[in-house]
């Protein structure tokens, strides 16, 4: 099993042939130039919010091979109202979890605020935990550290996807402190870099981790890693 990342909080996992893509945001991304959204072709989308910068380039990606989107029900409301058809929409909410050919995906609580890109309610934010193969991976979406992050600890998480931009999300300080909660020792740092308020210095982040005995991993646009 492996994950791509596309930049911001877009990354793509394959587990073992199924490709399984989060928050499509790469063509408003001046960072991400190199990749082409219409050249993704996942078998579902996940999103963890209705912001912009996540779900930009939902409907290009989705029509590529006819995705199937799975995010919170208002969310999901939106989806649909992009014209994806609804039998390829999943639609559930916090504490529910899809039993997929993949593996389980449970939704989680998430710190932040929600809506479309046409300015409707998108219900809560969210993270979801996937359990594929033996591996538990949280991807927690754009969040504040919270006292609920305490209740992932039951998991044993193998990996942990985290934002530590700061400005918009919690910080790298902050998701030290996440990890610590969930007990996580490899994390992967999302939404950094893509603009002027959640550029991060590379190097003192790094040390921040290192110094709290937790593993990061700051990923290049484009690049895959094994899981």
């Amino acid at each position: 099993m492996k994950y791509t990342y596309y930049g911001h909080a877009c990354f793509e996992f394959d587990f073992d042939g199924t490709k399984v893509l989060l928050d499509p945001f790469i063509t408003y991304n001046p960072i991400a130039k190199e990749v082409k959204a219409e050249d993704l072709a996942p078998d579902y989308i996940f999103l963890t919010h209705g912001h912009e910068d996540h779900v930009a380039d939902m409907v290009t990606v989705q029509k590529k091979k006819n995705a199937t989107v799975a995010a919170i029900v208002e969310t999901a409301a939106w989806v649909k109202n992009q014209g994806v058809p609804a039998e390829k929409v999943i639609d559930f909410n916090l504490g529910g979890t899809l039993n997929l050919p993949f593996g389980k995906v449970k939704m989680v609580f998430a710190a932040h605020s929600n809506s479309t890109p046409d300015g409707s309610y998108g219900g809560f934010p969210v993270g979801f935990v996937f359990f594929v193969k033996g591996k538990t991976i949280y991807v927690s979406g754009d969040t504040a550290l919270t006292m609920e992050m305490k209740l992932l600890e039951r998991y044993q998480m193998d990996y942990a996807f985290l934002p530590i931009g700061g400005h918009y999300t919690m910080d790298a300080e902050d998701a030290v402190i996440a990890a610590q909660f969930i007990k996580c020792k490899h994390v992967v740092g999302t939404h950094f870099n893509s603009f002027p308020p959640i550029e991060i210095d590379e190097v003192a982040v790094e040390k921040l981790f290192s110094e709290a005995d937790v593993d990061l991993t700051l990923p290049e646009i484009g690049k895959s890693y094994e899981l």
